[in-house]
């Protein structure tokens, strides 16, 4: 999928709450840096792992329809095949970036999204991305 590098800044020059999927409490998991990384640059995370009460100081929720307030964006951190039950969820609470981490990329869930409106970002790290275009953010 060819990475829409405008589009992207556009909607992250705006975007503060990131909804955090499949996020880890072990400091040396790629989920856990990247919610570290996005809660120490302003934007406000909320875990998602059924498995946790809290990580990262922040109260974890089992889904994305327990969370009680909008999300501009939800970050994936599952395999490619348990994206669409999560796209499907995702389509309820209507964020407006739904992103797949590295290695991450689902036609079924991307597809069902964009019927929704809702912009899909495949197989690229949101820490990466913001980090290297942080300047066009502004």
């Amino acid at each position: 999928m060819e990475i829409k590098m405008d589009k992207i800044n556009e909607l992250l020059k705006s975007a503060r709450t990131v909804a955090i999927v499949g996020i880890s409490k072990d400091p040396e998991k790629p989920s856990y840096r990247v919610a570290e990384y996005l809660k120490n640059n302003g934007f406000r995370i909320i875990p998602v792992n059924p498995n946790y009460e809290e990580v990262l100081g922040e109260k974890c929720y089992k889904n994305l329809s327990e969370i009680p307030e909008c999300i501009d964006i939800v970050d994936v951190f599952r395999k490619s095949t348990d994206i669409l039950p999560i796209a499907e969820e995702a389509v309820k609470v209507k964020p407006r970036i739904f992103w797949m981490q590295l290695g991450i990329e689902n036609k079924e869930a991307r597809e069902l999204l964009e019927k929704e409106g809702i912009f899909v970002v495949e197989n690229t790290c949101l820490k990466i991305f913001h980090s290297n275009n942080r300047g066009s953010l502004k």
